[in-house]
């Protein structure tokens, strides 16, 4: 598994790291397409047999919000989400009152806002004059946070952390988390980002702390499914949606900072 992750990682990251370096159109397909993989992995996630989520509903928001950010920037989540939420409701008419129903419209729904508007505010970073530095300063530390988290606490983790949401997690591996990434964002946010110590320690608490709780909330979905992964797509590390689970979170987060410190300074 170890040898698994490591060779998926070697090959991935130079990817990642290529694709953010170009950003405009390169990054804005890249991003798309991790979006449609993931929505696609959180479909067949949430489906069995009384949740049938529609695909199509679940891919058209995530499309959406990619469209609407840059490059493009066609605006149109205003009015296109609440569109397709009353045609995704109307289209389970077709159901007869079948059971689940009303939850599979609901899951369709929220899928596309839960991958769709995170991977949307990779774009609205990387159009900001430091966006570059931004990006790769938010996947390295999420990165190593989970690193972290994932190696101390498969090796020295005695105590759980929310066993019964993922029962592998230990505080042991939390905080070799919080504070190995911290240590790692904090001078980077510093000396490049010429921030002041405690704007960098807010970021990192940020960083690590979404990656945390990002990892989690995937994991409420897994374990709702009673399933491990989302998908295998991507070796020793499941599928796309469990590669990205914690950016879900961290970017939305750092996009906020990044303009509350620009509205306080």
């Amino acid at each position: 598994m170890l040898g698994k992750r490591l060779l998926s990682a070697a090959v991935l990251i130079p990817i990642v790291v290529v694709a953010v370096y170009l950003g405009g159109y390169p990054l804005w397909a890249f991003i798309l397409v991790a979006a449609i993989l993931a929505g696609y992995e959180y479909v067949i996630l949430v489906t069995n047999h009384k949740l049938n989520p529609s695909w199509l509903f679940t891919l058209s928001i995530i499309v959406l919000f990619i469209l609407s950010s840059p490059p493009l920037e066609l605006d149109l989540v205003g009015w296109g989400i609440p569109l397709i939420t009353l045609i995704a409701l109307a289209f389970e008419i077709r159901n007869k009152n079948r059971e689940g129903s009303l939850y599979s419209w609901a899951l369709a729904i929220a899928g596309g806002i839960y991958i769709g508007f995170p991977l949307s505010t990779v774009m609205k970073l990387r159009a900001l004059d430091q966006g570059i530095y931004w990006i790769l300063m938010t996947l390295a530390g999420t990165w190593i946070c989970d690193s972290a988290a994932y190696f101390v606490g498969s090796y020295w983790g005695k105590h759980k952390f929310f066993p019964a949401i993922s029962p592998k997690k230990s505080w042991e591996g939390v905080w070799a988390g919080i504070i190995v990434g911290s240590v790692v964002i904090i001078p980077f946010a510093i000396l490049v980002l010429q921030l002041t110590w405690w704007w960098a320690t807010i970021v990192a608490l940020v960083i690590v702390l979404g990656a945390t709780f990002g990892d989690l909330a995937e994991s409420v979905i897994k374990r709702q499914m009673n399933v491990k992964d989302s998908g295998n797509l991507i070796p020793g590390h499941g599928g796309m949606l469990d590669r990205i689970d914690s950016l879900l979170y961290v970017f939305p987060l750092v996009f906020l900072v990044v303009n509350l410190i620009e509205f306080v300074t």
